[in-house]
């Protein structure tokens, strides 16, 4: 997809490296199919898909289609951008009409499933919309281990300090601690 879309906006890849800041090697890694683009960092897609003008899931959506699962932390990456990029409300809108939640849980990719149920949930929370009761069965459900963000994880193990991760549970947003999600910023995405 992505060479594709580099084609149809008459892109080398010297060019999209240049307007996107994504060293050369990686562009041409990934237009030679050595590297795989789900298996880009988030930033790598986000720098891409602005410089290409098209969303993350445009270039990522490929390899969703052949069921190939993309990492849990380049999906709550998208979404973060997607929420970011977008009004509270569109964002609402698109994903309920879309019924992604449903699609997710389907495939049974219950974190994805329960991140994304949490953020619908925590931006009718705080725009005041009324909750749509349309996932209760899911609402039901909890992950059986905390699911931390990987940077947080990280931190963690390299300072030794284990309290980071106690007081990042403390701190999660309520919506995403419900189904064992810890998540305490979703606009401060880079």
């Amino acid at each position: 997809m992505l060479c594709q879309i580099m084609k149809e906006k008459n892109l080398t890849v010297y060019r999209l490296a240049k307007e996107s800041s994504v060293p050369y090697a990686t562009v041409n890694d990934l237009c030679k199919k050595k590297t795989r683009i789900e298996k880009s960092s988030a930033e790598t897609v986000y720098r891409l898909a602005k410089a290409l003008g098209v969303s993350m899931e445009e270039l990522v959506a490929p390899a969703m289609a052949d069921e190939e699962r993309p990492s849990f932390e380049l999906f709550r990456s998208h979404i973060c951008h997607m929420v970011k990029e977008q009004t509270d409300i569109l964002f609402l809108i698109e994903v309920l009409q879309k019924d992604t939640v449903r699609e997710l849980a389907d495939k049974k990719w219950y974190p994805e499933a329960l991140y994304l149920l949490a953020m619908i949930d925590y931006l009718s929370r705080i725009n005041s919309v009324p909750i749509c009761n349309r996932y209760n069965d899911l609402r039901a459900s909890k992950l059986q281990e905390p699911l931390f963000p990987q940077s947080l994880v990280l931190a963690a193990k390299i300072t030794n300090d284990q309290s980071l991760l106690s007081k990042a549970v403390e701190e999660a947003i309520p919506e995403f601690s419900r189904f064992n999600i810890i998540e305490s910023e979703v606009r401060d995405v880079c």
